[in-house]
């Protein structure tokens, strides 16, 4: 039995070393810790964290303390954290300014069809003007009526004048 090599047969997938992650769920769990970052609740969270760990550390007894003064595993577990936090940040904004980017894109292109039809609607009001100089209006109608019914009066006035005469 021959293989298969041509263009519309899908390649077998390859194994690789690599690990396999879904970069859109990465990103969204990136904007997630990031917005949590920026919240007033984790400023809470970690301030009692540090306090208690502080607290811990000064009160317990000798043989219960896990970090004395100076706090280097304090300091560790923190620069650990911060050294996760800022490639996260920096993710969830990338993807902000991406989003932002097609927004303003969108908005672009709403923003010349908006003016194309403010155009297109110009003209036509313009031709729409023009027309109308060119058609007899009801007042200007009436008031041509109203003349010659003001002449018919007077020749009648003066055909029954000269017939009297």
């Amino acid at each position: 039995m021959a293989r298969n090599n041509g263009l519309d047969t899908p390649r077998e997938t390859r194994r690789s070393l690599r690990p396999n992650y879904d970069p859109e769920a990465f990103g969204r769990l990136s904007e997630r810790f990031a917005r949590f970052l920026g919240t007033a609740r984790f400023l809470v969270y970690m301030t009692f964290f540090i306090l208690f760990w502080i607290v811990w550390n000064f009160v317990a007894p000798v043989d219960l303390r896990f970090d004395d003064y100076p706090f280097i595993f304090l300091t560790l577990i923190l620069s650990m954290q911060a050294s996760y936090a800022a490639p996260l940040i920096l993710l969830a904004q990338n993807r902000q300014a991406d989003r932002d980017r097609i927004q303003l894109n969108e908005d672009r292109g709403q923003n010349e069809r908006s003016i194309a039809d403010t155009e297109y609607l110009t003209r036509e009001l313009a031709a729409l003007r023009n027309s109308l100089g060119e058609v007899a209006t009801r007042d200007f109608v009436r008031s041509e009526l109203a003349d010659l019914v003001d002449e018919l009066a007077k020749e009648l006035r003066r055909d029954s004048q000269s017939d009297s005469n």
